[in-house]
């Protein structure tokens, strides 16, 4: 469990969304690559044809094959038909070194001794300094200094330290936009104004990350939309029956055409949010953002609304009563 055929079939599902990847990429300029991608695919073709026909819950000995005896094995071994068997396994290590703990012990008590035995000289200790006359002296002679820079000191490092991790270059990955599944995945897209997604479905998810200065619109209805880790993007959708989510993001433009009931911001800096006549029942929920904006529809053009950032708490001898502080109000 699970049986070779469908796991095969599995496995081959599993290649061709990386395959299709390749053959997207080279179509048009290596061959190579695609006469590739339909050989490794073909393998998997043919294993599951093989196994339908031969194996169809797993690998079977055959009935009515010869029994292989003793003796026909022990020809086959000494005619060199097989490969010859693996060497023995190497001896084991010797035993670990024996160290003189007594000896390592004595010699370490002997240096503490001399190294007390030389601290509590007191003043006597100084009696083996040389004295250095002036002449020798790097800032009574100049003409030391001139002779060249001091030795640096040897227990001072100065090996030079790393690049620092915001210097390496940035690393560039190939836009995506593509269904994968149930989930739209719109990624990577630079500078991109005219992104669409048509064909949409009411299970269907659309995940948006790290798209800079670019706008895509989504028609028809969709489950529900996530915008993250995006700069400068604007999103224009129909209808959504779950909740838009907006994370990590700065400078987001988004404009409802249809009917959505809960638009979410969080640690976004700077939201402008156009609702349509269909969706001014919609509820917004923030946290950690700001320069949230609301612009609702009126005689034909748009008022806008700033939501609150700031909020004042009080107790009120029972409970925790919380409301928008009048400064932004």
């Amino acid at each position: 469990s699970p049986k070779p055929g469908p796991y095969v079939k599995e496995m081959n599902d599993a290649a061709t969304f990386y395959t299709n990847r390749v053959l997207k990429d080279y179509k048009n300029s290596d061959t190579r690559h695609v006469d590739w991608v339909k050989s490794y695919l073909n393998i998997w073709s043919e294993l599951q044809a093989y196994i339908k026909e031969h194996h169809t819950t797993g690998l079977t000995w055959s009935k009515t094959g010869p029994v292989a005896s003793p003796m026909s094995m022990r020809s086959v071994l000494t005619s060199g038909s097989f490969l010859s068997p693996p060497p023995p396994p190497p001896p084991p290590p010797g035993p670990p070194p024996i160290f003189d703990t007594e000896t390592a012990k004595d010699e370490g008590t002997a240096s503490r001794s001399a190294l007390f035995a030389q601290l509590n000289q007191g003043e006597a200790i100084t009696k083996g300094l040389r004295h250095v006359s002036d002449d020798q002296k790097t800032h009574k002679n100049p003409s030391l200094r001139a002779q060249g820079p001091p030795v640096r000191s040897p227990t001072k490092s100065h090996t030079p330290s790393p690049t620092s991790p915001k210097n390496s270059p940035q690393q560039n990955h190939a836009p995506v936009l593509e269904l994968e599944g149930k989930k739209w995945r719109v990624e990577y897209q630079e500078d991109k104004n005219d992104l669409v997604i048509n064909n949409t479905e009411l299970k269907q998810v659309a995940y948006i990350f790290k798209c800079n200065k670019s706008t895509l619109q989504i028609k028809g209805k969709i489950n529900s939309i996530t915008i993250d880790n995006c700069k400068k993007f604007g999103l224009v959708f129909d209808n959504v029956v779950g909740i838009v989510e907006v994370i990590n993001s700065r400078d987001i433009q988004i404009q409802v055409m249809g009917k959505v009931p809960t638009i979410s911001i969080n640690k976004t800096e700077g939201c402008h949010i156009y609702l349509s006549e269909e969706s001014l029942d919609c509820e917004i929920v923030s946290a950690k953002s700001s320069e949230m904006n609301i612009l609702i529809p009126q005689d034909g053009d748009y008022k806008e609304f700033p939501v609150p950032e700031q909020f004042k708490t009080a107790w009120d001898g029972s409970k925790l009563v919380t409301e928008p502080a009048e400064i932004v109000g």
